[in-house]
């Protein structure tokens, strides 16, 4: 028997849910042959998570607000229809009524479906489920040249070879859209509605913080775990890790249970990520877990005093959340205040190091001795990915172990030093590492090397077949440029 999706966040499984959705649709296509051919389009959003500098745009937004739905959840099939512009909080509580939830959830509420599969996403499920993308069966895209396609996986080809993809052919086969659609960051087209594969889930999860006090240490056990998807004898369902300092580290591993003895509570006065200097256990219910880093985006909220008791106790409840510190992060970038202040207390200039980079397990060691020494940022977040197939915008070995490495702070500049000085030792490392870099924060590769890393033979083709006349910027412009 089906059951509808949570009526709080979700048209229920009737016509009218599709209805309203195609009408959605429309009016997004009617929105954008509005634009001006020759006007710069991006999307109207409330809340964005990009870290990387823009243009101002000339024209209004793409409005997308009606964008934002669960259409349908099906517990038999493990399966939902998601508007692109629903936030994961949303699709979270839609599937967790059903003891379900996506194969992947980033750990940030305000983050959209569609935003996690053209930009890439992560969590602590990565290690076994890959990234959002590759839990997606169906994407509907409105296209640059103002088509509405439906793309599907298709079958394994290698797009590297530059193939000129065919849509319209036979039976409109859009596969290689599909497949060059995670990392496009919307210079293709936009996501509409996606369906995508849940996983059940129980009602906790319990946690062990294992510490390390060795790079190489830490990392066997990662490659332990992602082998055998256990450690010490238990299952393991989430795995990532907390870096402090050279000499101290932390995997924590989740594994499922029906019951639990107790649960912690971060969404008030405790802080999670102290939590794992403070104890070996925990317990969380799965919808704590899976947001246990969104009240102080991992560690972000001390930049605005909130570790502090006392502003902690007056901050209403309701605004500890990561879309609430973006939205002042993002008012703070256009005053320019922090950097206005530390002008007037004479405060030497910091640059903003903010980066998601993927280290290949077995040189894992060397980044952190590198980022330790030339960067000096603390915490740093790790979590392991397996690709589980080839992406052509974001190649990954699907045979190789990865770390994803989040750092996100800023760093005093030494007189001499260029503004980017820490952002470009981190490009060259990956270089040097054989690693790849997320886009959705500042990059500075020259437009060859661009091109290199993020495979310009199989994108140009889709970028032909699909935006022939350039009405969305490439993504070199958007993601370097910043247009």
């Amino acid at each position: 028997m089906r059951v509808p999706a949570d009526s709080a966040v979700s048209a229920a499984r009737t016509g009218d849910a599709w209805s309203r959705h195609a009408q959605a649709v429309e009016a997004l296509q009617e929105s954008y042959r509005a634009i001006p051919r020759d006007a710069p389009v991006r999307l109207a959003k409330r809340t964005s998570y990009l870290f990387r500098k823009r243009q101002a745009a000339g024209a209004p937004g793409l409005d997308v607000s009606r964008l934002g739905r669960v259409i349908d959840v099906d517990p038999d099939a493990r399966t939902a229809d998601v508007q692109a512009m629903t936030t994961y909080e949303d699709l979270v509580a839609a599937t967790l009524a059903h003891r379900l939830m996506p194969a992947v959830v980033p750990q940030l509420k305000g983050i959209t479906l569609g935003g996690a599969i053209t930009g890439l996403g992560i969590e602590s499920s990565s290690f076994r489920n890959g990234m959002p993308h590759e839990s997606v069966l169906e994407l509907e895209i409105l296209t640059g040249d103002g088509r509405l396609i439906t793309a599907r996986p298709g079958e394994e080809t290698d797009e590297s070879s530059g193939e000129r993809p065919r849509p319209d052919a036979g039976h409109a086969d859009h596969s290689a859209l599909f497949r060059g659609f995670p990392n496009s960051y919307g210079t293709l087209g936009y996501a509409t509605r996606l369906k995508i594969r849940l996983e059940p889930v129980r009602p906790y999860v319990q946690l062990r913080h294992l510490r390390f006090a060795r790079a190489d240490r830490c990392a066997e056990a990662i490659a332990q775990i992602c082998s055998s998807r256990s450690y010490e004898g238990t299952s393991v369902d989430f795995v990532d890790g907390t870096v402090f300092a050279p000499d101290e580290m932390y995997l924590t591993v989740g594994t499922f249970v029906d019951d639990a003895p107790f649960t912690s509570d971060y969404t008030r006065r405790k802080i999670y990520y102290r939590s794992l200097r403070e104890r070996s256990a925990d317990y969380l219910t799965v919808h704590d877990y899976l947001w246990r880093w969104d009240t102080d985006w991992f560690w972000s909220s001390r930049d605005l005093g909130l570790e502090n008791p006392l502003v902690r106790a007056l901050w209403p409840r309701s605004k500890l959340r990561s879309d609430v510190y973006r939205r002042l992060i993002a008012w703070d970038e256009r005053t320019a205040l922090s950097a206005r202040l530390d002008r007037w207390t004479r405060r030497p200039p910091r640059e903003d190091v903010i980066q998601n980079v993927e280290i290949p397990l077995d040189r894992i060691g060397e980044y952190l001795e590198f980022f330790h020494r030339e960067i000096g940022i603390s915490p740093v977040w790790l979590c392991p990915l397996r690709a589980l197939r080839r992406w052509p915008l974001y190649p990954l070995d699907p045979n190789q172990i990865y770390i994803d490495v989040g750092f996100w702070s800023r760093v005093q500049l030494r007189a001499g030093q260029s503004p980017d000085h820490h952002n470009r030792l981190i490009e060259d490392e990956i270089a040097r590492l054989g690693g790849c870099k997320a886009l959705y924060s500042t990059s500075y590769y020259t437009e060859d090397e661009f091109w290199r890393r993020y495979n310009g033979p199989a994108y140009r083709p889709l970028k032909d077949a699909y935006d022939p006349d350039g009405r969305l910027h490439d993504l070199y412009e958007k993601c370097v440029v910043g247009r």
